[in-house]
């Protein structure tokens, strides 16, 4: 059956991006560093086009992390522009990753407002939903046929999957630096019923890997 995952780079602190987002500074001030772990892996540099790189007790985590994706979600405010609000016309908006992509799967960005599919170069399509999170995630698993959905961030998309009882995995890079501002996935979710049952922990170089299974409704 085809579960919903989520592998997402989080500060010690609790944040998934810094403070002062902004088009030169996607994820905030100091949140590039949420990724020194994965960016020198041979793995992530492979699914990005580039050569060389390293294998470490990451490496397993990573490709497991990436295996048998047929789709995802993300939100908009991971999609972008920062400032979100209504499509531009005039300066059209196809994310950070430029003219190709890397996720080479159908992509579903749960917004408020409309827009047309926009299908990139290497397989990438994104797709707009503006019913919410529950069709987004209905979308998602009929285009994956089968396999796994992936949930990007970034962190209100997460939480508000959490707090809906549809996430089925939950893995969390927790890297040891405080950013003391920004995104936080897990703010607000005391009460709702959300258990994380924890089912791996790795230690890689400057972060460790968690992994819980989710379990909803008490």
């Amino acid at each position: 059956m085809s579960q919903l995952r989520c592998h997402i780079s989080i500060s010690l602190d609790g944040y998934v991006a810094g403070p002062d987002q902004s088009e030169e500074s996607p994820l905030g001030v100091g949140g590039e560093g949420l990724h020194e772990w994965v960016v020198p892996l041979a793995a992530w540099r492979r699914m990005h086009g580039m050569e060389g790189g390293e294998v470490t007790a990451s490496t397993a985590v990573f490709e497991e992390s990436i295996a048998n994706i047929g789709a995802a979600v993300m939100g908009r405010g991971m999609f972008g522009p920062v400032g979100r609000g209504p499509w531009s016309d005039e300066e059209p908006w196809y994310g950070w990753w430029g003219d190709e992509p890397p996720y080479h799967y159908p992509v579903f960005v749960v917004t408020h407002h409309p827009r047309e599919s926009v299908e990139m170069a290497g397989g990438t399509t994104f797709h707009f939903v503006t019913e919410g999170v529950q069709s987004a995630l209905d979308r998602a698993k009929q285009a994956a046929d089968g396999k796994d959905v992936m949930l990007y961030g970034g962190g209100r998309i997460v939480r508000e999957y959490l707090a809906a009882g549809l996430l089925d995995v939950l893995e969390l890079h927790v890297v040891p630096v405080l950013l003391g501002g920004g995104s936080r996935p897990l703010d607000g979710l005391g009460g709702t019923g959300v258990r994380l049952e924890q089912v791996r922990a790795v230690a890689g170089n400057g972060v460790a890997h968690l992994k819980y299974r989710v379990h909803s409704g008490g």
